[in-house]
């Protein structure tokens, strides 16, 4: 079979696969002769309000991750797993037909000529288990560093103990049935043919193209031939892996797309969602005004004991308090429009002198917030119209 007619098998299987995912049976869920009426148009209504178009929300996928539900494929970590073993045996391959013909020479000249009793067997266990452990100690750390390393690159660093408490779904058998007949199931389905289809396919390519020189084997020393297989067999099963990372690598794809596409929302999940993390909008408007009006009764009280008002004259006012105790004048109120015209009134109430002037108060509303001293470059202006405040007292 050439890699032309491999190619085509590849493209048929993943349309047919893709087409059997995307395929959905168009139901008309409310008769024709019915959308004119009032029940036709609210079951219209509900359905399009409760179609979820929206992408999920940033505080939706948390939710989601600390449960454990994150998109993730496990072709992809068997498949890096898989390189990473095939790798470490090729490499070391030296060391494994060491230890093993130091092993099997101990025991062929050791071990059979001597009596077996309960001390020389608990001794031959030892042994072999240690030998095992010595030789299985890299392949078993690739594995592991690998596994982990992969699982670090799809999801990063996550412990959710969610995903392992006891669910009764998983336990009911009609959920079973669902998931047995599920668009995901024959996904997974697809996805096996697939993997089978293809890897075969690659080994069996590679094995022909091998066979003739596998026939002059016999004509081979036994080094020669053991090392010509070895390397066949490494090159075999990096390339069917290599297939089978490509294919991995779809499948996270899809997977993150699929996740995406499971947890999107509706707009009325959105707007309940923005209700509760943020707050209800005529809430937090509410909020806001009994805010303002908190600071403005405080600012109505520092009145009675300012000195001096200075006015635009219309539309903004700013409240000056000094004593001989203060370093400078400090800006106990002030307000635009509204508020300007209640600390008129709160003024002329307790009799604070009120004095117009329009470009101090413009910059003073400008450059100072309440609090605030008055700044350096404006004392020689407030200074004259407190002066101006005591004279007119002294008279």
């Amino acid at each position: 079979m050439t890699g032309f007619q491999i190619e085509w098998i590849v493209i048929v299987l993943i349309f047919v696969s893709w087409t059997c995912l995307n395929w959905r049976p168009v139901h008309n869920l409310i008769p024709e002769i019915h959308l004119g009426h009032g029940v036709g148009t609210l079951a219209l209504y509900f359905a399009a309000t409760e179609e979820k178009t929206e992408p999920a929300t940033p505080h939706r996928k948390q939710e989601a991750r600390k449960k454990g539900q994150v998109a993730k494929s496990n072709d992809l970590n068997s498949a890096l797993v898989l390189i990473a073993v095939i790798v470490v045996l090729y490499s070391i391959r030296g060391y494994f037909g060491e230890n093993i013909s130091t092993y099997v020479k101990y025991i062929l000249s050791q071990e059979m000529n001597t009596a077996l009793n309960s001390t020389r067997f608990f001794d031959l266990y030892k042994l072999t288990l240690l030998f095992s452990f010595k030789i299985m100690a890299p392949i078993l750390g690739a594995a592991i560093v690998f596994g982990m390393l992969a699982n670090f690159m799809q999801v990063g660093m996550l412990f959710s103990f969610e995903a392992m408490k006891p669910k009764l779904s998983h336990i009911n058998p009609i959920e079973g049935f669902k998931r047995i007949y599920s668009k995901r199931a024959f996904f997974e389905f697809f996805k096996t043919i697939l993997k089978i289809v293809v890897i075969g396919l690659v080994v069996f390519n590679l094995v022909e193209k091998a066979f003739p020189q596998l026939i002059l084997l016999f004509n081979m020393s036994l080094m020669k031939s053991v090392d010509y297989i070895a390397k066949l067999l490494f090159r075999i099963c990096i390339t069917a892996t290599v297939a089978y990372f490509i294919i991995a690598v779809l499948d996270f794809v899809y997977q993150k797309w699929e996740f995406g596409r499971d947890l999107r929302m509706s707009v009325d999940e959105v707007k309940k969602e923005m209700k509760q993390t943020e707050g209800d909008p005529q809430i937090k408007a509410q909020i806001r005004a009994k805010q303002r009006m908190m600071s403005m009764n405080r600012m109505m009280q520092s009145i009675p004991k300012a000195t001096v008002v200075v006015t635009n004259p219309t539309h903004l006012a700013v409240v000056l308090k000094y004593d001989d105790t203060m370093e400078a004048p400090q800006i106990v109120a002030k307000g635009a429009g509204y508020v300007a015209e209640r600390i008129k009134q709160e003024a002329a109430k307790y009799e604070i002198p009120i004095m117009e002037d329009k470009p101090l108060a413009r910059a003073l509303f400008k450059s100072s917030e309440i609090g605030d001293f008055v700044p350096v470059d404006l004392y020689q202006a407030v200074a004259g119209v407190i002066a101006m405040i005591y004279s007119l007292q002294k008279k």
